[in-house]
């Protein structure tokens, strides 16, 4: 997990501040969230992605691959995935019980990325597509349409002289690489398709502020499309969710000024443009979101977490809900019972009407799921 959060506060990104800050306001909540146990086979095994098929195939992956099957969590071994900071897999995508990719990057050395499949049976490194020798690719996020069509995006550091943006297809027999260059220093860290023609990729525009970034696949080439920012400090998205081609949420963080603490940033597209949407956020030290889920049109989840106000570094979950017309943060546990505080809600799915996982990582060694059945 700490390459995950090498990689969000490299320098440049989004620093981990002390005050400014916004009133806790807490919501009238649909329901409530509960900590699931779930397996630990590495040193570190923060949890980053996670997809389902049903309610009883389940995958989260990160520093570890752990799989439910309606009843238990089990851990599998995978490629790559030695729980020590060497790779992390930042995305999967889960099709169907014998059938699910994901994706990571090696961060020891030269980055380069990797390709997992799930057979049924284990995990399997996938052949990549071919790059230069001196290129280092990333992958961070993927999502699916279908078992044929599955998009990864990412960065690609071009011999170390540019940086463009990386998007990576399959389309049931091989996976093809697109690069866009975007004028600019472009990171992708989520990803999320409403459609074939309809698809997009979020991050941020690195430069001397770095400024939120959001891309759209229209069927035949990915584009840059405009989004708006918050103060004069660094803007970040980390995820994205796509409910509609007019119904597009993302999420991360922003900073009012300049090596101030980050605040939660949500933004909207209603089919024509990005706005931001107030947010609220707990205490007076830094918040950011990572993930977010949707049970509904007017039910959606955005989480990541929140740090102590004391300056102690304790990091508790944060989870904020919709409901159609305002954010309010909702309960969220934390787990971690020793004297130092350090949980972190990264991804989320919903299997049906009321039925949401979320997970991250407890004390950054350790898997972490929150579950809830909600009205």
């Amino acid at each position: 997990m700490m390459k995950r959060l090498a990689r969000l506060t490299r320098p440049g990104l989004l620093a981990i501040g002390l005050v400014l800050g916004a009133n806790l306001v807490q919501a009238q909540a649909p329901g409530f969230f509960t900590v699931v146990s779930t397996p630990n086979e590495n040193f570190d095994n923060g949890l980053i992605a996670a997809s389902a098929s049903s309610a009883s195939d389940i995958w989260a992956v990160g520093q570890s691959t752990i799989h439910f099957n309606g009843t238990t969590w089990t851990a599998f071994q995978a490629p790559l995935i030695l729980g020590d900071n060497t790779g992390t897999l930042g995305g999967v995508v889960d099709i169907s019980p014998p059938l699910a990719w994901a994706v990571g990057t090696v961060g020891e050395g030269p980055t380069n990325q990797f390709i997992e499949l799930w057979n049924g049976t284990e995990w399997t490194q996938f052949p990549n597509p071919s790059f230069p020798p001196h290129d280092a690719p990333e992958l961070f996020a993927m999502t699916s349409i279908s078992a044929n069509d599955i998009w990864a995006v990412g960065d690609l550091d071009i011999d170390g002289l540019q940086i463009d943006a990386l998007f990576e297809h399959w389309n049931g027999t091989t996976w093809t690489v697109v690069t866009v260059n975007t004028g600019n220093t472009p990171f992708l860290f989520g990803t999320s398709a409403h459609a074939t023609n309809d698809v997009w990729a979020v991050g941020y525009d690195a430069g001397g502020v770095n400024k939120t970034l959001a891309m759209h696949w229209n069927g035949q080439n990915w584009s840059t499309v405009a989004t708006a920012n918050v103060g004069n400090g660094n803007n970040q998205f980390n995820n994205v969710l796509a409910l509609a081609s007019n119904n597009v949420w993302a999420v991360g963080a922003s900073t009012p000024e300049a090596n101030a603490p980050t605040l939660t940033l949500i933004e909207h597209f209603d089919g024509t443009s990005w706005t931001v949407i107030p947010s609220p956020n707990v205490g007076t030290a830094s918040n950011r979101l990572f993930g977010v889920t949707a049970l509904s049109p007017t039910s959606i989840y955005a989480f990541g977490s929140y740090f102590a106000e004391n300056g102690s570094g304790n990091q508790m979950t944060l989870l904020l809900h919709w409901n159609g017309t305002s954010w309010t943060i909702a309960p969220s546990p934390d787990p971690t019972n020793r004297g130092f505080l350090s949980d972190i809600l990264w991804a989320g799915v919903v299997l049906s009407p009321g039925n949401v996982w979320i997970f991250g990582d407890e004390d950054v060694t350790e898997t972490l799921a929150i579950h809830a059945i909600l009205p």
